[in-house]
């Protein structure tokens, strides 16, 4: 792991906490689609919320910890690239809405996981404790 500053390492350990923060919401909004029916959404859709319900708040643990940080920065990566797709191609939905975000939001946290993946989580982290061994 390169030695990076005292501000890079905050830096990092800053992105991971947001990043968690994220992916921990992201996942606790998709809980309701394991009761019940749900009209409009299709069995494949279903499937994957219900995936990444559970992978999301298990990278985002990750991340919290810095453990194997740039592994699940990548699946979480693949998951916003996901996002990103759904977005515009299912649902329509452009970059901004006059109402709401659009898939500028999914495109900002990609950039977070993409720093992840390239820098890794930095010196206050279970990564940096794995190295030294």
């Amino acid at each position: 792991m390169q030695p990076y500053t005292t501000f890079q390492n905050a830096a990092l350990l800053i992105l991971r906490l947001i990043t968690a923060a994220i992916f921990f919401v992201a996942g606790y909004s998709k809980i309701p689609f394991w009761s019940g029916t749900h009209e409009g959404v299709s069995a494949t859709m279903l499937v994957i919320t219900k995936i990444t319900s559970i992978a999301e708040p298990l990278g985002a643990i990750a991340l919290l910890l810095g453990f194997l940080t740039r592994l699940a920065a990548g699946g979480l990566t693949i998951i916003m690239i996901g996002a990103i797709l759904v977005l515009q191609f299912m649902y329509g939905i452009g970059f901004v809405t006059p109402t709401s975000a659009g898939w500028n939001m999914p495109l900002a946290v990609l950039g977070g996981c993409l720093i992840l993946i390239a820098f890794g989580a930095g010196r206050w982290s279970v990564d940096n404790g794995r190295m030294k061994r």
